[in-house]
């Protein structure tokens, strides 16, 4: 009689095995929700007439300063963060809103723009901050 063996999985099939499938998910929803932002933005600047101005438009307002905000939040958990990111996203809204109000210059596109140029800016104040600290780290441990 032949013993038949049963051959021992590959280490490269474990570590797929280990991974989340969900895990490659998050990318492609970013991404996604990237595009339909920024289709949203073109759509208001441009005057462009379409069914789908509205919400795009809508969703850029939110996820705009919400993606800006959250991104300055990394150390809460991540129902925390949502949530403070989207209040933070609906403030930044406002407070445009009545500014511009305020002094009598209010436009759709002035207040895109607006709301554009804040969030970049909070973006750009995180990476400055997160590179200044990458580059303490690596001047420390010299």
């Amino acid at each position: 009689m032949q013993t038949i063996g049963i051959k021992s999985p590959s280490t490269d099939s474990d570590k797929r095995s280990e991974q989340d499938p969900g895990r490659d998910l998050v990318p492609l929803l970013a991404g996604m929700a990237v595009a339909v932002a920024g289709v949203g933005a073109v759509l208001a600047l441009a005057d462009v007439d379409s069914s789908l101005r509205g919400p795009f438009t809508l969703f850029f307002l939110l996820a705009a300063p919400g993606a800006a905000i959250g991104a300055a939040l990394r150390g809460l958990d991540p129902f925390a963060r949502t949530v403070v990111s989207l209040a933070g996203a609906i403030a930044v809204d406002l407070l445009v809103a009545q500014g511009m109000l305020a002094v009598h210059r209010w436009s759709v596109h002035g207040g895109i723009v607006a709301v554009t140029a804040i969030s970049s800016l909070v973006l750009l104040l995180v990476t400055a901050r997160r590179l200044r600290k990458r580059m303490g780290k690596i001047r420390s441990s010299r």
